[in-house]
């Protein structure tokens, strides 16, 4: 399994919790987890890589818009993650782990939505991202 390595910033390692979590719940359902990272700041983002067939796919993670998924075209830690046929999972900013998984599994896509900036900094986010990290509760 390879969790995203904590980061030196404490912000951006914030993010840390929440995806190992991920992680660890897409690798419960035979998904081959390649990598993981934290990625830039504004906003914040991480990035999943899963090898799926013979190619490889991402799950991006960013703090305004939440999870999407698509082929991997190229990223790195310290590097914004690029994805071709990007698609936007359901279920919210800060979905449970299984919900994550359920609609990659499911194909249970969405149009972008922005729920908020990443400038927003007093409007509770942390604190719900916190809580995520801690017991993969659905924060809406």
């Amino acid at each position: 399994m390879v969790l995203p390595q904590p980061h030196r910033d404490p912000f951006l390692d914030a993010l840390r919790p929440y995806v190992s979590l991920v992680v660890e719940e897409l690798v419960r359902h035979g998904f081959a987890v390649s990598a993981s990272w934290l990625d830039p700041f504004d906003p914040r983002d991480t990035t999943i890589v899963l090898r799926r067939g013979d190619g490889l796919q991402a799950l991006v993670y960013d703090e305004e818009t939440g999870w999407r998924f698509g082929d991997f075209v190229s990223g790195k830690q310290g590097v914004r993650t690029v994805l071709g046929a990007a698609r936007t999972l359901n279920g919210g900013l800060l979905p449970k782990p299984a919900e994550v998984v359920r609609c990659l599994v499911e194909g249970d896509f969405t149009t972008p939505v922005m729920f908020r900036r990443h400038t927003d900094l007093d409007d509770g986010y942390e604190e719900r991202l916190r809580a995520a990290g801690v017991a993969g509760i659905p924060v809406a």
